[in-house]
């Protein structure tokens, strides 16, 4: 890697990390504290790649992108924030960042971003309109759900939104019922360049006469049609819709569908039409289940405690080991389950703490496993895994995610397998190298390896 770098964030440890990690690397480093220094740097020509904290003492590192492209065009603008958001992304993608990562980042992933920015020659482009008018999709009150989350899951996702939010393509959002999907819709057409024109939601009673898809159109103008849960529409209402793509003028509406349906099956078994899923899937966006990105539950918990305090309900906390139960339950109804869940915690309970005792009495009488596939069968594991590694490949948005990927995949699966095992058999480690079919001294050294706390027990297994 060769090129110098300049850093801007007010905490020292991160510039310290990253001045030892880029010197490493071969780089030249300039790292400070202040907005006003690191924009003399830029004026004074020096640099060749941006590394800065959004929010810093004397301003915004967000702010500063235009003023950085203007000064000095092409030059590259890596964007770090601990503010997990999918404004804070939608907002880099904007200013034309060149990347953005969440903190906490992985130093690897970042230097591989460093090194890309330094060999790759940014094209030019002249910044857009930041939409000013436009709101945090999930900030305000009401019922929608927040679009916040540090899990690497969602920071790809909103990377992927603020790709796809200003061009013409249809685009297919995938995902379980409660998990946002809708929202993640409006949020693609809020922070668009449609955002004044209409947003149209169509479902089956729409369109379920002949004259249905005309009105769509007439009310949507050139803003944004949402066809909402279009596997469960009939072929009736398939066909309508194709007839209505077909129709499209230069001047038509954007077209985004939701589902919560596996569509290749439902292709398989002739429910839904081909014609449609192609016209319907220019880019696949699929929302990921709480399971999946289990390290965002504090963070949506604390939203829905303050989200409850400004509707006047009382103020509440959780306890450790409430939280730690929280985090274990399964959510089958994603994250609309988990806010009505802590809204009635909030409303039954007496004291300022919410406790372990109280979350399950409340999980006790909800459902606590994953729902079952269409058709009531379930998923063979080699499928699901199927789905979900097309899932991370489409996140990428057409790039290739970072190399050593065969790994991080053995890493992911293998990590679960012998925590569950490890539970399954109340911490015995002989038991669970029995069960899993493997020596006990190479169990107890992936144990080292993947960092897995073991607690010993008596399970009735």
């Amino acid at each position: 890697m060769d090129g110098t770098v300049l850093v801007a964030d007010d905490d020292r440890t991160i510039r310290t990390v990253l001045t030892q990690a880029l010197t490493r690397a071969g780089c030249k480093v300039h790292a400070t504290s202040s907005i006003v220094t690191l924009m003399r740097w830029v004026e004074e020509g020096k640099g060749d790649l941006v590394i800065s904290d959004v929010i810093m003492p004397d301003g915004n590192g967000l702010d500063q992108l235009p003023k950085i492209a203007e000064q000095r065009p092409g030059m590259p603008v890596i964007v770090i924030s601990a503010q997990n958001t999918i404004m804070t992304a939608i907002q880099a993608a904007e200013a034309d960042a060149f990347d953005y990562l969440p903190k906490p980042f992985d130093l690897p992933d970042l230097m591989k971003r460093a090194a890309r920015a330094l060999e790759v020659k940014r094209r030019v482009q002249p910044a857009r309109e930041a939409p000013a008018e436009a709101k945090a999709p999930g900030a305000g009150g009401g019922s929608d759900l927040p679009l916040v989350g540090r899990t690497p899951a969602m920071q790809a996702l909103y990377r992927l939104v603020a790709r796809v939010m200003n061009t013409d393509m249809p685009v297919l959002i995938t995902g379980e019922s409660g998990t946002g999907k809708s929202l993640i819709a409006r949020a693609i057409h809020d922070l668009s360049d449609r955002r004044t024109l209409p947003f149209v939601l169509a479902g089956a009673s729409d369109l379920a006469t002949m004259e249905g898809p005309a009105t769509v159109i007439s009310r949507a103008k050139n803003g944004t049609i949402l066809f909402d849960e279009v596997g469960d529409l009939d072929d009736d209402a398939q066909a309508r819709i194709v007839r209505m793509l077909d129709s499209f003028t230069d001047n038509a509406p954007r077209v985004i569908a939701s589902t919560q349906s596996d569509l290749s099956r439902k292709m398989e078994t002739d429910s839904f039409r081909k014609d449609l899923f192609y016209r319907l899937g220019g880019v696949t966006l699929t929302v990921p289940s709480l399971r999946e990105r289990v390290d965002d539950i504090p963070l949506l918990a604390e939203h829905f405690l303050a989200r409850a305090e400004r509707d006047g309900l009382p103020v509440r906390r959780f306890d450790s080991g409430a939280m730690e139960l929280i985090r274990a339950y399964s959510w089958p109804g994603n994250v609309r389950q988990l806010e009505n869940t802590i809204r009635r915690l909030i409303i039954t309970g007496g004291e300022d703490d919410i406790t372990r005792g109280e979350v399950e009495l409340v999980l006790g009488n909800q459902p606590a496993m994953e729902p079952l596939s269409e058709g009531g069968e379930v998923e063979k594991l080699s499928v699901a895994v199927g789905k979900h590694l097309r899932r991370y490949f489409d996140l990428h948005g057409g790039v290739l995610p970072p190399p050593g990927l065969y790994q991080r995949i053995l890493r992911e699966v293998e990590m679960p397998l012998i925590e569950i095992a490890l539970d399954a058999t109340g911490g015995n480690q002989a038991k669970c190298a029995d069960l899993l079919g493997i020596n006990r001294n190479t169990l107890r050294k992936k144990i080292t390896d993947l960092d897995i706390r073991v607690t010993r027990r008596r399970k009735l297994m």
